[in-house]
């Protein structure tokens, strides 16, 4: 699997680079999920840009990322372009569990907004 994972204060963004991501994929994908949030990963952004098919497979290792993170941080989904991947998401009504973010950079302000309201709830 490829993949590229770009580490900031206050999140990571996991780009794959494959075409598919399927049931060949989703294993090992699942593995490096629970091993960014065992890392201290508080916020993910997903990105699907380079992704032109997802598999039944691939849609629950995105559903456990979403699991993982529920009560820890933030995950949101970004780059989804193809229209079949698009398609998918809405057929399985996954857009209305995930948060989907559509491009990187807005992606990066949601995670950013998320985070300094998470402070003001603290503070409170």
């Amino acid at each position: 699997m490829k993949f590229t994972l770009d580490k900031q204060d206050q999140y990571s963004i996991f780009t794959l680079d494959e075409e598919n991501l399927n049931s060949i994929i989703a294993p090992n994908l699942k593995s490096e999920f629970v091993f960014m949030r065992n890392e201290g990963v508080r916020n993910l952004i997903f990105d699907l840009a380079k992704v032109l098919y997802v598999d039944s497979s691939g849609l629950s290792s995105i559903l456990t990322a979403n699991r993982i993170w529920k009560d820890y941080g933030s995950f949101i989904v970004t780059g989804i372009d193809h229209p079949a991947v698009k398609k998918l998401i809405e057929i399985s009504r996954l857009d209305t569990i995930l948060t989907i973010i559509p491009t990187l950079t807005e992606a990066k302000d949601y995670v950013m907004m998320e985070e300094i309201q998470r402070e003001i709830s603290s503070e409170e």
